[in-house]
């Protein structure tokens, strides 16, 4: 039987009745692409794991708490969880050490880049107005259009510099953390992907590539390649 790459994947905290959960779409998204997905509640030693895995996906979810980046909070800003912010924080930096692939999404984008001195954007429509809509109200998914950097990896995996991604958030990258590049951005300048150029594999996007990868010839190809940089 053929051995398949063990995918990390981080998962929501506890929720009111104790539980620690993860949307199926990003399960579903691993093993399409050829991974075995192995769940990473945020517990305090993230070490333990990542001598399990041979990749690690940083998921969606709520806000990272302005404090891991020195700010006061938005009135906006919900769904904090100040032990998920520091596990992921920690997991991500000891990732890199271990030198394995990494993908952030929604969420994912933002811890990656506070992990290594970055910061946010609290509130995107205070910032950019509503010319592109990254979310519908209340807190609803839209698409938009994502324009990549023509030299990035990004773009050269995708075999494109403009597609439509689906998108949930109010929060984005403000100040670039090194050594990260901003390569993707949506058409009010939003930066929509980051990615470590000397890295094997560390590419992280705004959006939400798994909520159509089933169907959607972009998302495919980069759970594709996410999988496909992990040499068995």
């Amino acid at each position: 039987m053929k051995k398949l790459p063990k995918i990390g994947l981080t998962m929501y905290g506890q929720n009111d009745e104790r539980h620690f959960t993860i949307p199926s779409e990003y399960i579903n998204s691993i093993t399409r692409a050829g991974g075995l997905p192995i769940v990473m509640p945020p517990i305090d030693e993230p070490h333990h794991f990542l001598c399990q895995i041979d990749g690690l996906i940083l998921i969606g979810g709520g806000d990272v708490c302005p404090s891991c980046y020195e700010q006061e909070s938005h009135e906006t800003v919900y769904m904090t969880d100040s032990q998920r912010d520091r596990y992921e924080l920690d997991l991500f930096k000891a990732a890199l050490d271990v030198d394995i692939p990494v993908f952030g999404i929604c969420r994912g984008i933002q811890v990656m880049n506070v992990a290594l001195g970055g910061s946010l954007h609290q509130h995107l429509p205070d910032v950019v107005g509503d010319e592109v809509r990254h979310r519908l109200p209340p807190r609803e998914p839209v698409n938009h259009t994502v324009f990549a950097e023509p030299d990035s990896r990004l773009a050269t995996i995708l075999q494109t510099e403009e597609f439509d991604a689906p998108s949930w958030h109010h929060q984005a990258v403000d100040k670039v953390a090194e050594p990260f590049v901003a390569v993707a951005y949506a058409r009010d300048n939003t930066i929509e992907a980051l990615e470590l150029p000397d890295h094997k594999w560390c590419i992280a996007v705004q959006w939400h590539p798994e909520w159509n990868a089933e169907n959607d010839v972009i998302s495919k190809k980069l759970f594709k390649a996410f999988r496909d940089s992990i040499k068995m």
